[in-house]
């Protein structure tokens, strides 16, 4: 063999080299194609649950009533269906009725607190008091981050609220998403102010909401659209436009809310009442919630919202009652109240009988 034969050969890759090398090159593709199969995967598996959600799981819940069990799923599942948009398109319109629910979970806890607080404090328990308002507050201050969580993808999806401007609809789910975000907004505001803490809510929301509930036919969504703008006007000084009546709105919105089975409207009417001071329009609310909910069954399709506006009113209720008797609302007497005239009870002559 010649020295040059002998050069060629050492230079030459071995078979065994070229296995080698086919090997790691064989390894590194299938590596990299797993990373690439489970990347498709995990974005059709969340653009299946996605849809699914929305299709399909948030119309179930809206036709339950059963507020506990819509209140824990919201803050089970928010995390896991949020986490989705790491690899497919955010889902911003689920996310409005997640955080909404979620926030209203920590404001019903708020609530609780609450009434601890005012039941300590007619026992003169001054400190036991002040805890239950400091966990009140904390409570209020993560219900205005959901909230206000629900209202940054409201705007995502839909867009921020422009004067003049209304967003496309895909359907009546699509409408219902649109005004339980703009709720979300006032509630964002609403419960950051009462916690007493700083999130950042803008703080002319109201006025944008107001604005925005134009895109939405009043009569088809119960009063509601109505309900909240008269809200709004009540509530903000200079928010009023000239030559209307925020109470006598409220009043139309609660006969479209009564007759279509929806009362959400009665809630935005006592808010609007409480925040006036007018204990009388406050109770007359109550006892026509209480009348409304006896007298028409819930619409079946939007049995959650009606159960939500009922579990609003009772708080109100409860709220009243505790302040003046110590305890809440007794059951089966919502509409009544502790210094009603106790009605005349009939008695038969027994000697008569003997």
């Amino acid at each position: 063999m010649t020295i040059e034969q002998h050069n060629e050969s050492q230079n030459r890759p071995s078979v065994s080299g070229i296995r080698k090398l086919l090997a790691a090159t064989l390894v590194g593709t299938l590596l990299s194609g797993c990373g690439a199969i489970n990347n498709m995967m995990y974005k059709t598996t969340g653009d299946v649950m996605q849809g699914f959600s929305r299709d399909h799981t948030v119309p179930y819940l809206l036709e339950s009533q059963d507020l506990t069990m819509g209140c824990a799923m919201s803050e089970a599942t928010a995390p896991l269906l949020m986490s989705f948009g790491r690899v497919t398109s955010q889902p911003d319109q689920l996310a409005v009725m997640l955080y909404l629910s979620a926030g209203g979970c920590a404001e019903e806890r708020a609530r609780e607190y609450e009434l601890n607080s005012l039941a300590a404090m007619r026992a003169l328990e001054a400190e036991k008091a002040e805890d239950a308002i400091i966990q009140q507050k904390r409570a209020l201050s993560l219900a205005a981050e959901r909230y206000f969580q629900a209202w940054q993808h409201h705007n995502e999806f839909y867009g921020k609220p422009v004067a003049g401007e209304c967003p496309g609809f895909d359907d009546d789910l699509g409408e219902f998403i649109y005004l339980a975000g703009l709720l979300s907004g006032l509630q964002a505001l609403n419960a950051e102010i009462q916690s007493t803490s700083s999130i950042g809510v803008p703080k002319n929301i109201g006025s944008t909401v107001a604005r925005a509930t134009q895109c939405l036919d009043n009569e088809k969504w119960w009063g509601a659209p109505m309900a909240l703008r008269a809200t709004v006007w009540a509530m903000i000084p200079g928010a009023l436009p000239e030559g209307e009546d925020p109470f006598v709105r409220l009043d139309i919105a609660d006969e479209q809310g009564e007759a279509a089975g929806v009362r959400i409207s009665h809630v935005f009417h006592a808010i609007a009442a409480q925040n006036k001071s007018d204990e009388e329009r406050l109770r007359d609310v109550i006892r026509s919630h209480a009348e409304a909910t006896e007298e028409t069954p819930p619409n079946e399709q939007w049995q959650f919202v009606d159960a939500m506006a009922t579990q609003m009113i009772v708080a109100i209720s409860d709220r009243m009652w505790m302040e003046n008797t110590g305890h809440r609302t007794p059951m089966g007497q919502l509409g009544t109240f502790w210094d009603d005239e106790k009605e005349a009870v009939e008695t038969m002559d027994l000697d008569g009988l003997l």
